[in-house]
């Protein structure tokens, strides 16, 4: 059963759940000689990251991978890492094409053992997942905004995620005034009980005394968390924010690559709930290590997945087979990656979320749809 076929395909798409952006990811087929398939993907999600992932692979790491035993999968993992040690052993484009090659590796494990990606990973911890409707809102008016938002949770999602600093209308995260009127106006659409999450994002640049307003601003609207309010590196201002707010909870860490980058973060205990994405933490490997350590420090998971169907069904098994996994987010629009991608496309049942139960990820792909997105 060695593997005798790598191909990659760098894929763009418009994301309706990002104002129809064009949005970016990298898939990897992995064939053995006996036509087993195995499919992964990182999440480069720019266009120049797209094609110098596919570059990568295509000319050295792929090559690694040929002849090999897709039940040492670990053992090829570090490998790979060590093929990288000059150029991306801390992360960067490297760990992205490591991150397809992994969840690939992983799908074949599980298809020629024909066993679900979580026993692989120890077993389920959880049963279920609640779902979280991850957003961009991108209306120009508070109210409406706010009525989208509580039509997600009419619909049966148990929390709502709203990203700041985002395309369209919104002009999130730019206003002290406006913003807090949005997070009381969402908080009075959606009820008590509904989680809800602000991700303040890569684009905003608050400084510590305006994050400590902003914080003690929101408290009486009952966040989930707020999340990525400081550049990752910034961890004397995650440090003063929980010395000045301590009854807010803070999600963190979706721009961090390995283990490593999030022990450090560990130690420096700025943090609630990490978010983390085989798609980027080289793969499935490099996201289940990190997984079991924030465990070790009493630290909530949430899977940062808000791409294709494969990183999804990645998402779903680690997070089933953790401890410390506590909801599940989702694009609540129909999108390329999700609805067309795979026959059977991921869907929450009455607010939760259940693992696939067929072999690997458990996830069907039409390769048709690989094609008619794939970049020339």
């Amino acid at each position: 059963m060695p593997i005798q076929k790598v191909d990659v395909f760098p894929l763009q798409y418009q994301e309706p759940n990002d104002d129809y952006a064009d949005r970016y990811v990298v898939l990897v087929r992995l064939e053995t000689d006996d036509h087993i398939v195995g499919w992964g993907e990182c999440i480069s999600q720019f266009r120049p990251a797209t094609f110098a992932t596919a570059a990568l692979i295509n000319n050295g790491l792929g090559d690694l991978l040929l002849g090999r035993d897709p039940l040492e999968n670990e053992k090829i993992w570090q490998d790979l890492k060590t093929e990288v040690w000059w150029y991306g052993d801390v992360g960067g484009i490297a760990a992205f094409a490591i991150s397809a090659l992994d969840m690939a590796l992983w799908d074949l494990k599980g298809k020629i053992l024909n066993q679900p990606l979580y026993k692989l990973l120890g077993g389920k911890q959880h049963e279920r997942l609640p779902v979280c409707a991850s957003t961009h809102p991108k209306a120009a008016e508070i109210d409406d905004m706010a009525q989208e938002l509580a039509g997600f949770i009419q619909q049966g999602y148990q929390l709502v995620k709203v990203g700041f600093g985002k395309k369209g209308h919104a002009n999130l995260g730019v206003s002290a005034q406006r913003d807090i009127a949005f997070v009381k106006a969402v908080r009075e659409a959606i009820g008590p009980d509904a989680g809800f999450i602000v991700d303040i994002g890569a684009k905003m640049r608050w400084d510590t005394p305006y994050a400590i307003q902003m914080a003690r601003a929101f408290l009486p609207y009952n966040l989930t968390w707020l999340e990525d309010i400081f550049q990752p590196n910034n961890m004397l201002a995650y440090t003063h924010l929980r010395q000045a707010v301590p009854d807010l909870r803070v999600g963190f860490g979706e721009r961090f690559w390995n283990l490593d980058d999030y022990q450090r973060l560990f130690e420096a205990d700025v943090c609630d709930v990490i978010l983390v994405d085989p798609g980027r933490t080289e793969g499935i490997t490099g996201m289940h290590r990190i997984t079991q350590l924030a465990a070790r420090y009493k630290i909530n998971m949430d899977p940062h997945s808000w791409s294709s169907a494969i990183n999804t069904a990645a998402s779903i098994h680690i997070a089933i087979a953790s401890t410390n996994a506590n909801i599940f987010e989702m694009k609540p629009i129909e999108n390329p990656m999700q609805h067309e991608l795979t026959p059977t496309p991921f869907a929450h049942k009455d607010g939760w979320i259940y693992p696939p139960e067929g072999p690997g990820l458990g996830v069907e792909i039409d390769e048709d749809v690989v094609r008619k997105y794939t970049l020339a």
